[in-house]
């Protein structure tokens, strides 16, 4: 009987089914639950922190306008996903959280540089110009954000998303020549502006058509298809970014301001208006109109007859131009850095402004205002070493350059536009090819068609955000310390602790 028991196999053919059944069953289980735990975290899901560092924060109007959002926006990013220096990762982590509150938001990105056979489907689909949108002499079309709801799309390039400020060099950089004997400057981030632009596209895409503007011509403004510095063809692309659809517009003749006319743009008229189309403006104006004035420094002394239209709206446009060489080091540029933080240019409080030969927009003074009278706000100033070109006798002081009327309708009317709003400029230079992107120049547009186009109260509380950066600068002998470290001293260590723990296992 012992003998039987010695002899008897470990595992009989029942024996072996039932290990194996159980081991096949125990399988699918754990591949059952693994399953359904991945189906759950990725449609109940919540995302935390280990740092305050890496949170990202979306403001309440942001919030607000993502859970009113019900139709499906895609967002295609057409990126180089590897480029250091285009801030890819910050973008999607941002895009990421836009998701995690509205799921009717999905993202798509396409690397151009890996899967052209990809790109060019988007290239087709979308459009996409054959030079990028902020430098003309680009081959193509690179960096940009995508946002499409059915038949309609807008473009974010990737050169807006982060402003950046010309540093010099630290001599630990790793990019620092120690041959080169002249200063050495970087471009160093300063401000992200993914939400603000990522919000204002699908609040756009979610609220219908764009808005309709007209660019006013027939007094020698400019064109929106130039590509000369001069020209104004960035300053329609950023009409476009802005989700304005813009129309050329001639008063001469019978032709009106249309009746959908969200925004009349009149930039660096030279010639003199006729009556008649002073009257028009006039009674577009006085329906709550808004309009965007860039005066020319060329026409201080030939008068166009909107300088008398603008001081009914309590705005006086001087026959003169500002000069400050002392805070530009130039006798023709001024930058400008006082900013009223009453008004919209709030966000651009330590930016600064590139302008040239600008004239003085002040709001002249009036001992008792009258009621229901326009608010007129000056929205940028010269600094107290300003001196007027003509004028040379006047004492240096400083100068509104840009500033801003509103006007609601009187109590128990309606305006067919709501309430008029008019911003003017003393410079149209300021937003031509070659300075739009100098300075604060663009974001301050992008704040002033927003704010002409009533869109404030929808994206207020929305605004750039600072970049932190961290850079770890060593010099050569603690560079070298590191690699010791990291290459010798870590690796030994561990090879040491083998070798002691081999040792006492001997025994």
């Amino acid at each position: 009987m012992a003998e039987e028991q010695k002899n008897r196999p470990s595992f009989s053919p029942a024996r072996r089914w039932q290990i194996g059944f159980d081991v096949v069953l125990r399988t699918a289980l754990v591949l059952a639950v693994v399953v359904m735990a991945n189906f759950i975290g990725a449609k109940f899901y919540h995302r935390f922190y280990l740092s305050a560092q890496t949170r990202t924060e979306l403001s309440p109007r942001t919030l607000d306008i993502l859970h009113s959002l019900t139709n499906h926006v895609e967002v295609t990013l057409y990126y180089d996903t590897h480029d250091p220096e285009n801030f890819y990762p910050d973008i999607v982590e941002l895009l990421n959280v836009y998701r995690d509150h509205n799921k009717n938001i999905s993202i798509h990105t396409v690397d151009y540089t890996r899967d052209p056979a990809e790109a060019m489907k988007v290239k087709e689909k979308f459009n996409l110009p054959a030079r990028d949108l902020n430098n003309p002499n680009s081959p193509m079309a690179k960096d940009v954000i995508i946002f499409s709801s059915g038949e309609r799309h807008d473009i974010v390039p990737g050169a807006l998303i982060v402003g950046t400020k010309t540093m010099q060099m630290d001599p630990r950089d790793p990019d620092y020549d120690p041959n080169e004997k002249r200063p050495q400057f970087h471009k160093k981030p300063v401000i992200f502006n993914g939400e603000v632009l990522f919000t204002s596209k699908i609040l756009a895409l979610a609220h219908g058509q764009p808005l309709p503007a007209y660019f006013l011509q027939r007094h020698g403004e400019s064109s929106l298809a130039d590509d000369d510095l001069t020209g104004y063809r960035k300053f329609g692309l950023a009409l476009a970014q802005n989700d304005i659809a813009v129309s050329y517009l001639d008063l001469m003749g019978a032709a009106d301001v249309p009746p959908d006319c969200g925004l009349l743009i009149i930039a660096a008229p030279v010639k003199e208006f006729d009556a008649a189309e002073i009257q028009k403006i006039d009674r577009y104006l006085a329906s709550g109109g808004k309009l965007l004035v860039l005066f020319t420094y060329l026409s201080r002394q030939h008068p166009t007859g909107l300088e008398g239209e603008l001081q009914k709206w309590g705005v006086d446009v001087g026959a003169d131009y500002v000069k400050d060489p002392q805070s530009s080091g130039n006798e023709d540029f001024i930058e400008v850095t006082s900013f009223n933080p009453q008004t919209f240019a709030d966000p651009l409080m330590g930016e600064a402004l590139e302008m040239v030969l600008p004239r003085p927009i002040t709001a002249p003074q009036t001992a008792t205002p009258v009621a229901n009278a326009p608010q007129v706000n000056a929205l940028a100033a010269s600094s107290e070493n300003s001196t007027l070109g003509d004028n040379r006798a006047a004492r240096p002081r400083s100068y509104s350059l840009i500033a801003s009327v509103e006007q609601k309708p009187a109590t128990g009317t309606t305006n067919p536009h709501g309430t008029t709003r008019i911003v003017v400029a003393g410079d149209s230079l300021m937003f031509d090819n070659e300075l739009i992107d100098a300075a604060a120049n663009r974001d301050f547009l992008n704040y002033a068609l927003n704010w002409l186009g009533d869109r404030d109260t929808l994206l207020s509380g929305i605004g750039p955000k600072p970049v932190s950066e961290f850079r770890l600068l060593l010099t050569s002998k603690q560079q070298r310390d590191l690699d010791w470290l990291l290459l010798g001293a870590l690796p030994g260590g561990v090879l040491v602790i083998g070798w002691m723990v081999w040792l006492v296992r001997r025994k």
